[in-house]
């Protein structure tokens, strides 16, 4: 579409001819989602739904500092439930244990944060229990 509108030509009859050729040439063909319905035809309009789309595809999520630390809680208690050694345990316990510190002094954001530090012996004691 390198051309110029011609100016006695209305806009519209303009693009659609400028559509229908590149339709003709193929332009159009193979382009993802070809023949298919556009997805969330339906839904309500929402002027962020490219930034929503965005980070869903990047999984990708931005919650307030206090939110994000207690799914990070969960997801350390996870990996500490996957740990192979005593060491890994005691390493995750200690990134969390700091995060959880720094997130509950210095975070002004969001809901108030009611995350504790976990305790590391009782933990290593219950992942001990757990390998038996």
């Amino acid at each position: 579409m390198s051309s110029r509108k011609p100016a006695r030509v209305p806009f519209e009859s303009w693009v659609e001819r400028k559509i229908r050729e590149g339709i003709e040439r193929g332009e159009f063909a193979g382009l993802p989602g070809e023949g298919r319905p556009i997805p969330d035809i339906d839904e309500p309009r929402d002027e962020l739904w490219w930034l929503r789309k965005k980070l869903e595809r990047e999984q990708l999520a931005v919650l307030p500092p206090t939110l994000q630390i207690r799914k990070d809680r969960d997801d350390a208690l996870r990996r500490i439930g996957a740990a192979t050694s005593e060491a890994q345990v005691r390493s995750i316990l200690a990134d969390i244990n700091r995060r959880i510190a720094k997130v509950n002094s210095t975070a002004t954001a969001g809901p108030p944060s009611s995350v504790a530090t976990l305790d590391v012996e009782d933990v290593v004691a219950r992942w001990r229990a757990a390998r038996a």
